[in-house]
């Protein structure tokens, strides 16, 4: 069994974690920002001062932390991955971060001797408890092989896109349409039931035709009953369409579609709901016009 690090224990790191531990592996954890969950320590889970000594103790060190200023700071910091990582370890960073600055962080890290992995994912908490996560990685072949068995112990649709970079943009094109998607539904829903029909019977009668989407289905739903716990917080998912919209402008692109469900998550924010679930994009459409779907 390996020996795994792993930084950042929240929403999604922690039920990934498990799944390791429930294959056998043995955690190290990083407790530079908070406490490790009592629930990870253990036969297989144990918690160290900060990212150094964790990249010292393990073969494979995965971070799962929030932006791209968290994974600089995880891998750069003085006693940080960086200062303990060696020649024939892996890093792999399964956060949703810039592509651009992916880039650059492997290449620090490649300097040290040790490979990189971008290795973003996609399944919210759902997947990430069930180890049925969508993992797009970047980086060189070899240790995307390697570290293969940890990616099929968390999740199904494991992809090698390309060099390092790859992963993280595809994580990105991901977004943009989740995003998109989940705005399309909110829409529909809210047409529906402006127009006087109940949005339940609507989602169901769509379901089984060509608009059935998985977004349709759970997203579609929480929508209906206004459950808007955070699987994957709108603060986050603006996060990734900021990440869109300024590679586009690198590009000389226009994505507009993007751009305009961003502007309802700005909504969603001004109005109090950058914690919520990005399901809740419907209140930001409710908001405008001055109608909700549900009976509040």
């Amino acid at each position: 069994m390996a020996k795994i690090g792993f930084i950042g224990t929240g929403i999604m790191g922690k039920p990934m974690a498990q799944n390791l531990q429930k294959a056998g592996h043995t955690l190290f954890f990083s407790e530079h920002f908070e406490k490790t969950p009592a629930d990870l320590l253990g036969e297989h889970g144990i918690g160290l001062a900060n990212p150094r000594e964790v990249a010292q103790e393990a073969e494979f060190i995965i971070i799962m932390v929030p932006d791209t200023p968290q994974v600089d700071d995880v891998l750069f910091r003085a006693d940080g991955v960086a200062a303990g990582v060696t020649a024939g370890k892996v890093v792999i960073d399964m956060s949703s971060i810039s592509p651009t600055a992916t880039k650059v962080f492997a290449e620090k890290i490649k300097a040290t001797g040790a490979s990189y992995l971008d290795a973003p994912v996609s399944g919210g908490e759902v997947g990430a408890k069930a180890a049925t996560l969508s993992i797009m990685v970047g980086g060189c072949p070899k240790a995307f092989e390697r570290v293969l068995p940890l990616f099929q112990a968390m999740g199904k649709n494991i992809t090698h896109v390309g060099a390092n970079g790859d992963g993280q943009t595809a994580k990105v094109a991901n977004q943009i349409i989740v995003a998109l998607n989940i705005q399309a539904v909110a829409e529909a829903l809210l047409f529906a039931a402006k127009n006087g029909a109940d949005p339940a019977k609507v989602r169901e009668a769509l379901m089984g035709g060509f608009a059935g989407s998985k977004i349709l289905e759970v997203h579609g739903e929480r929508m209906i009953k206004g459950t808007f716990d955070p699987g994957f917080r709108i603060s986050l998912h603006q996060k990734d369409l900021n990440l869109a919209l300024a590679g586009a402008r690198e590009l000389g692109l226009n994505l507009p579609n993007t751009a305009n469900a961003q502007q309802v998550f700005s909504t969603c924010a001004a109005i109090g709901g950058s914690n919520w679930d990005h399901s809740a994009l419907i209140k930001g459409l409710e908001h405008m016009a001055n109608f909700s779907i549900r009976k509040e």
